[in-house]
């Protein structure tokens, strides 16, 4: 279980089943801008999925990559949910990691392993682009 505790202001604090805390905060006026907000949260997370599945996924390739960075545009509705329409992934890795691995990786995360992009993926376009740096 996941539960989300308001911690006075517009000041939320999250916890699951890990243990581990989540801050989340409004931007002023409204809050104290002590922490990410929501959106920014789940912006994270989808990185975070997708970017552990790409490392597993190129560690069984034996092509691990030195480091990944996974940049994430979005692009919302103008009117109120605000919803996101669109994401835009750019996925920047370092080390010999072959163009073929990467796309096959990032490929089997988006369509099968992450939750969180086969989540988003039914309200929003996803699409990606990838940069290796071969240092």
């Amino acid at each position: 279980m996941t539960r989300v505790d308001w911690a006075g202001g517009m000041r939320f604090v999250g916890k699951g089943a890990s243990g581990h805390e989540v801050e989340m905060d409004a931007a002023e006026p409204l809050g104290a801008n002590s922490a990410a907000r929501p959106v920014e949260t789940l912006l994270c997370a989808l990185g975070g999925c997708t970017g552990m599945d790409v490392v597993s996924i190129l560690r069984k390739m034996n092509t691990e990559p030195k480091a990944l960075r996974v940049e994430i545009e979005d692009e919302r509705a103008t009117e109120h949910p605000k919803v996101i329409r669109k994401l835009r992934l750019v996925y920047v890795v370092t080390g010999p990691v072959p163009a073929e691995n990467l796309k096959k990786a990032i490929d089997l995360s988006l369509a099968k392993y992450c939750p969180i992009a086969n989540t988003l993926a039914g309200v929003a376009k996803i699409t990606y682009e990838t940069r290796v740096d071969a240092a």
